[in-house]
């Protein structure tokens, strides 16, 4: 298939996907450490990135928006069934935008259910920890410190699509999530340009609540 270079990723999702990247094994090593107040800083990062990611989802642009990959059954079975090669789609086919909302909704998840933990024997509570009982906190703890299985299980499953791209498809992912551009069909158009306006004030916005309940959500309590 004849292919040129085009703009795929703007700067806030790459942004954001290699800060995921970074920080979810941080956050393991710090819980693994017992670190529990930079482990509970970087889940506050961690939860607004995913916040901006949600809202660049929105009003971000071509491929950043949800609407532009998130598609019905019928595509992933089209796209399952090679009816177009990889290289026709401008970003996330089918099949990968179940697993950005899969990875997406397993890291919110995860970070929601900190934010509601305790254990008062290693001083490790939630800011919202008041917000439930007891039991429920108990609940959300235990399940906290299991349920990065599941967060890696997906993470495992991305690297070896990635893997797969690479050397059956002859798609490389790594280099435009990098650099921006990769070979797509001559069909495809270059993603249109990110507003630096609207992605800094999302990431204000993210970082706002964020801190908001990072300080123990002050007028929710």
């Amino acid at each position: 298939m004849a292919t040129h270079a085009v703009k795929i990723w703007d700067w806030p999702v790459r942004l954001t996907h290699w800060s995921f990247a970074l920080l979810l094994p941080a956050m393991y090593l710090t819980a693994d450490n017992s670190e529990w107040g930079w482990h509970m800083r970087l889940g506050h990062v961690l939860l607004a990135l995913i916040i901006f990611r949600v809202i660049w989802g929105v009003i971000g642009t071509d491929t950043a928006r949800f609407s532009s990959f998130v598609k019905g059954p019928g595509a992933v079975l089209r796209y399952l069934r090679a009816e177009l090669s990889h290289k026709e789609y401008k970003g996330h086919t089918p099949l990968g935008a179940l697993a950005v909302l899969a990875l997406l909704g397993l890291t919110l998840a995860q970070v929601g259910m900190g934010l509601f933990a305790g254990d008062p024997y290693d001083g490790a509570t939630g800011p919202l920890n008041s917000l439930v009982g007891v039991g429920t906190a108990d609940f959300l703890t235990d399940t906290h410190e299991w349920f990065y299985y599941a967060v890696f299980g997906m993470v495992g499953l991305h690297i070896a699509a990635v893997v797969y791209y690479r050397a059956f498809q002859a798609q490389k992912l790594i280099g435009p999530m990098i650099g921006g551009k990769g070979e797509k069909a001559l069909s495809v158009e270059d993603n249109t340009p990110a507003p630096w306006g609207r992605a800094l004030g999302a990431l204000a916005v993210s970082g706002a609540i964020a801190f908001w309940v990072y300080s123990g959500a002050p007028g929710l309590i």
